[in-house]
């Protein structure tokens, strides 16, 4: 902590002395370790400006914020933990289409507590062998217990997915497994967030053991037309002709398809000129079309010209 104080006033930052976030950051960097091996770490940078979404659902991240923040007063302060067996923890899920703003909002969450966001590796959690799948979930959350971390299921629907019915002994340690996740997430008491784009293959059990059910929808023509404009970070040369209208009339994507096409604009404006142009972006459409498996004409691409 006294080193990272050092080095802030080293860089000439106004902020003087040893702080509380030098102490909570130095806290995070000694705990972890063991989850590190079980999850990827993810470091937040992204700010609230920055995430396009409809007034409720950005107000419904806000109240998952103040939650987690409020915990220690709610539960011990005011007793609540006294009645409470289970359920102290806030688990949250985050469901919709791809590319709508689901980890983008676990990362902004994360980076409003002040805790490390692990991203769960589902390769490294579900295994074939009956009983290992359990043992591995155990393993992360009593890891992240001690490290005091939030928690991110990306395609949660692959581990929390509906029971069935029992026709062999596979289904019945299938829904046996499903139970015991749904048990240990209850009596988490950290926050945990879960990201589908298949809401309806969650189990219903599970559903009813939420803090929170957010929705993330395709995002409307404003909505597009807020994030081609956020973003380009402020050093990136833009040609004035660009017409950030005309992107979010024609191509009706989500942020993360926005996101691939101005980078990889900014690409190949570095390697052409230096400054991102619509010809440019009129090119990165078009791969971001192939990679969807879609493809545009050259009529609806021809409309976008560096006149």
């Amino acid at each position: 902590a006294c080193n990272r104080a050092a080095w802030r006033a080293a860089a000439g930052a106004p902020e003087a002395g040893l702080l509380a976030e030098d102490l909570f950051a130095a806290a995070r960097a000694q705990s972890g370790h063991e989850l590190a091996a079980l999850a990827r770490k993810i470091e937040p940078l992204t700010t609230w400006p920055l995430l396009v979404l409809p007034d409720d659902v950005t107000a419904q991240l806000h109240e998952l914020v103040q939650r987690a923040a409020a915990r220690a007063r709610v539960l011990d302060t005011w007793g609540f933990a006294q009645v409470l067996s289970r359920g102290k923890g806030t688990t949250a899920l985050f469901a919709g289409p791809s590319g709508t703003g689901k980890t983008l909002a676990a990362e902004i969450m994360a980076r409003d507590l002040g805790l490390d966001l692990y991203q769960i590796d589902l390769s490294s959690v579900v295994s074939k062998y009956i009983g290992e799948t359990e043992k591995n979930l155990d393993r992360i959350f009593r890891a992240a217990e001690y490290a005091n971390a939030v928690l991110f299921f990306d395609e949660a629907d692959a581990l929390f997915g509906k029971r069935s019915e029992v026709r062999d002994s596979h289904d019945r340690y299938a829904n046996l497994e499903i139970s015991y996740l749904l048990q240990r997430m209850e009596a988490y008491e950290g926050l945990a967030i879960l990201a589908t784009n298949l809401r309806q293959h969650l189990d219903e059990a599970f559903t009813r053991r939420l803090s929170m059910v957010v929705h993330f929808p395709a995002p409307d023509e404003p909505s597009r037309r807020r994030i081609w404009q956020t973003i380009w970070p402020s050093e990136t040369p833009v040609a004035a002709d660009v017409d950030l209208d005309f992107l979010a009339r024609q191509f009706k994507l989500a942020g993360g398809n926005i996101q691939n096409i101005a980078l990889n604009a900014a690409y190949l404006a570095a390697a052409d000129g230096g400054v991102v142009t619509m010809g440019h972006l009129r090119h990165a459409t078009r791969r971001e079309y192939q990679k969807l498996g879609k493809a545009l004409s050259d009529a609806e691409l021809g409309m976008m010209n560096d006149e």
